[in-house]
């Protein structure tokens, strides 16, 4: 069973800097991140330092967004070429947890910039992520808020797509979430399956876990200990079971590249670990309620 830790997460009263969120994308999404309660307390863009955009101060680096408001999350908006930079800019500043929503960045500036943000101590989600969100608390990046809501299943997946379709299927079945992230589809991500596996397994407020695999990678048998020595039930689906070898689909990281990296390989490998298969994202909420009915507490 996993001990009791700091957890890496922010929260409601989290101050979050916007990194490349000046334009009318980035005004978009920090509209819709307010409306979900986060706080954010700065906007960061090189050359505009000084103004206010909705009534946002604006700051030239992440460093006086730090020192002048408290930042300590951030939500980078910058385009591929400049996720490296911003990322060690972030890290290099303070900043405790990042989500990069940028998809393919050189993996190069990745191998970089994760392995700075790493040496820092910083989380990052992503890149090439759709965001992060605890339900009726924060919102980092462009999770539609709709289809989540509070309750004791952690979720988390490769696929943006597929994260917020299975969230809103479990909210239509009335099972609400501690958290939903999509952690990346860069071949590269931040932080990966069996990290997201360690905190939350350590959150109080998570009773199951749902974790969204993919063809392509190692990482989900990275995560085989873990679930072993998890203490608490995984719903594990890994899509891809009729993908072509050697053809990409959908994003930079699903490539098979040999047996191992087949989905119907890694789910042998999650079942023999314990994780509890589910073949398609609509049996994932009965799922769930099956491991939740063995809780003394109500699922819905």
């Amino acid at each position: 069973m996993v001990g009791q830790q700091p957890s890496p997460f922010p929260d409601a009263n989290t101050p979050v800097a916007v990194v490349g969120g000046t334009g009318r994308y980035g005004s978009a999404q920090i509209a819709g991140m307010r409306a979900a309660g986060t706080n954010i307390v700065a906007n960061v863009a090189p050359g505009r330092g000084g103004t206010v955009i909705d009534g946002i101060a604006v700051f030239d680096t992440v460093a006086d967004a730090v020192a002048e408001r408290g930042a300590s999350a951030a939500v980078i908006y910058t385009p591929p070429a400049g996720v490296r930079d911003s990322i060690v800019e972030c890290a290099d500043a303070g900043i405790g947890f990042a989500v990069v929503a940028a998809e393919f960045v050189p993996i190069h500036d990745s191998m970089f910039a994760l392995a700075r943000a790493r040496a820092k101590d910083m989380w990052v989600v992503g890149p090439n992520s759709l965001g992060f969100v605890i339900p009726g608390k924060i919102l980092l990046g462009s999770i539609p808020t709709e289809f989540t809501r509070p309750g004791p299943v952690a979720l988390f997946g490769r696929s943006g797509t597929l994260t917020s379709t299975t969230a809103r299927l479990l909210k239509t079945q009335g099972l609400g979430q501690s958290l939903v992230a999509h952690i990346g589809g860069d071949t590269l991500c931040g932080r990966n399956p069996h990290e997201y596996l360690r905190a939350t397994a350590a959150d109080p407020a998570t009773e199951t876990i749902v974790y969204l695999g993919e063809i392509g990678g190692s990482k989900e048998y990275e995560m085989l200990d873990r679930i072993r020595s998890l203490g608490k039930p995984v719903v594990a689906l890994v899509i891809g079971r009729h993908a072509l070898p050697g053809k990409r689909m959908g994003h930079a990281g699903a490539l098979i590249e040999g047996v191992r990296t087949t989905a119907q390989a890694k789910i042998e490998a999650l079942r023999e670990a314990g994780a509890h298969i589910a073949h398609d994202v609509l049996a994932i909420p009965q799922r769930v309620k099956e491991l939740l009915h063995g809780s003394s507490r109500r699922y819905a």
